[in-house]
């Protein structure tokens, strides 16, 4: 958790970001605040993977942060978790498609947000399932994990960068993803 809190660090002091939480007025704005409230803005609906959905359901706070439906990749089937602020958590487990069919169908005319854990992103990005995506870049070394690309098929994807913002915190890279 120590290592995961460092990556996040950038985020805690955001003034949307607290605010989005309840953890409290005032905060920090700026780019870094700008770019986290216009993710959340335009999200609709979000898809993690169901290690990700295990420690969160841990970590996060009675109204989670999502206040969108979510969409969770899992192979055990469970009733939806509704939670105050409008987050419900819908428990999929025919496949990555069918996730990302009902978030589409859910999200509306905003985006479906693949939220993780790498897993997950590695799937929707080797089934040619993801069109755009973002990535905070901190600087933190794990030195153990999955890494982001490992399962990635460089033969069959390109991806073409199109937005970098730096803060003095991280670098947000946002990228296309075109097939070869």
């Amino acid at each position: 958790m120590t290592k995961w809190s460092e990556l996040q660090a950038w985020l805690f002091p955001q003034r949307w970001f607290r605010e989005n939480l309840k953890l409290g007025e005032g905060g920090e704005e700026g780019l870094d605040n700008d770019i986290a409230r216009a993710t959340y803005e335009r999200t609709g609906a979000s898809v993690m993977g169901r290690r990700m959905f295990d420690a969160g359901e841990l970590a996060w706070p009675e109204e989670a942060p999502f206040h969108t439906p979510v969409f969770v990749v899992t192979h055990a089937s469970r009733e939806p978790w509704e939670r105050p602020g409008g987050t419900t958590f819908h428990f999929v487990d025919d496949g990555i498609a069918e996730a990302v069919d009902r978030a589409r169908e859910a999200a509306g005319d905003r985006d479906v947000r693949i939220a993780g854990g790498a897993e997950i992103i590695q799937q929707y990005l080797d089934g040619g399932l993801i069109d755009e995506f973002s990535i905070t870049l901190a600087p933190v070394l794990f030195g153990a994990g999955v890494r982001l690309f490992d399962r990635v098929d460089p033969d069959r994807l390109a991806l073409e960068q199109t937005r970098t913002d730096a803060s003095s915190r991280v670098t947000h890279l946002t990228y296309t993803v075109a097939k070869r």
